[in-house]
């Protein structure tokens, strides 16, 4: 396993097993939270609730108070704000004017991801935590750059996941790490949907995910990112030895830059995974298979999953056994992990996960480019 950071240096987790997790009240105090950007359409999630932030709205949060928003575009500032009621006083022009005047704890970033090095770069030297959308980034250059941003200015950064509030997906651990299912041999992960032009996202988010300078490649960078943290959470911050990757574009007449289809296989001493991450599906698709040596879990949405172990005749269908705060949702991790409530692994939101996902990334990327493998690590 490779150590991908020195003593002393302060990241920040996700999830982490259910089998270690302990119910830990939430703290009292209001977290103050600025938003970078609105061009990425799950700040929906964040401003009116929903999937990405189980505990609903941020501005209805007891526990959290929005104190500003840098958007350059103003009329998209003044669509939210319409929507969601936003006084203009929030809208500023910088991050380093929103921190002088309205002094967040964290950012909650949703740009594409090619400005994320430059937001936790200026974030670090202001000494703001950092919660971004997935993924951390799609090069390894700039994944590295940030390691090393948030170590200098001691802040935390944390990378949201959907799937990391998924009950199935932490019952499907829990299951492997207590050994219900024997050692991991292989894990299958599917991600997708019709992709982003058939089921109409936001056109300011449409406009940068089929653009290869703000966001790599397509499907093989909006979902292929999914499979890689997870595994690399399974694997407890292992990164694979070889990437393989093939991607296609199925559908040049809406994204002729970027391919709409990938899939990656990673290559472990011991184990594979296997990683579809698609445009081209005809319903949205979160789905992860783990085999055991002595048995599987296939989770079937956010709560279900199949369990099958050797010597059963049939699977058994089970609910993923509810998350305990602070790991229900992003918000109360963070705030857990940046008041010191919470040890950090290398789980499904951390940078030690998610530096290890963009090195992923980036080989699959040059592994479809040259039609070969390429092996880890990559030159830095």
């Amino acid at each position: 396993m490779r150590k991908l950071f020195g003593l002393g240096i302060f990241l920040i987790a996700s999830v982490v097993s259910g089998a270690s997790q302990t119910a830990t009240p939430p703290s009292t105090e209001v977290m103050k939270v600025g938003i970078v950007g609105l061009v990425h359409g799950h700040v929906e999630s964040f401003l009116g609730g929903g999937n990405l932030n189980p505990a609903g709205s941020i501005l209805k949060r007891p526990d959290t108070e929005l104190v500003g928003v840098v958007e350059p575009d103003g009329a998209l500032f003044d669509k939210y704000a319409q929507k969601y009621h936003l006084s203009p006083s929030l809208h500023f022009k910088s991050i380093a004017e929103m921190v002088s005047h309205a002094h967040p704890k964290a950012v909650l970033v949703f740009t594409p991801p090619s400005q994320h090095r430059r937001i936790v770069e200026e974030s670090a030297a202001l000494g703001v935590h950092v919660l971004m959308e997935k993924p951390l980034a799609f090069t390894y250059a700039d994944a590295l750059a940030m390691q090393g941003a948030a170590e200098k200015g001691h802040i935390h950064v944390l990378v949201d996941y959907e799937t990391a509030w998924y009950t199935s997906n932490t019952e499907a651990v829990n299951l492997l790490q207590k050994g219900a299912l024997g050692p991991i041999v292989k894990a299958v992960m599917r991600d997708g949907h019709e992709g982003p032009a058939k089921i109409h996202v936001q056109p300011e988010f449409l406009s940068w995910l089929i653009d290869p300078a703000q966001d790599g490649d397509g499907a093989l960078t909006d979902f292929g990112c999914y499979g890689p943290n997870l595994m690399t959470w399974m694997m407890h911050g292992e990164a694979p030895i070889s990437v393989t990757a093939v991607t296609k574009r199925l559908q040049p007449e809406l994204y002729p830059k970027v391919s709409d289809e990938a899939e990656i296989l990673l290559n472990y001493p011991h184990a594979t995974a296997i990683v579809e991450g698609s445009w081209n599906w005809p319903f949205a698709v979160k789905q992860m298979d783990v085999y055991g040596a002595t048995g599987y879990a296939k989770t079937i949405d956010s709560d279900r999953l199949d369990v099958r172990k050797r010597g059963d005749a049939s699977p058994m269908s089970i609910h993923g056994a509810p998350l305990v705060a602070p790991y229900d949702d992003p918000l109360h991790y963070m705030e857990a992990v940046i008041s010191g409530q919470i040890e950090e692994k290398a789980d499904l939101s951390s940078l030690k996960n998610n530096v290890i996902v963009a090195e992923i990334l980036d080989a699959a990327r040059r592994s479809a480019e040259s039609g070969k493998t390429v092996k880890l690590p990559l030159d830095k």
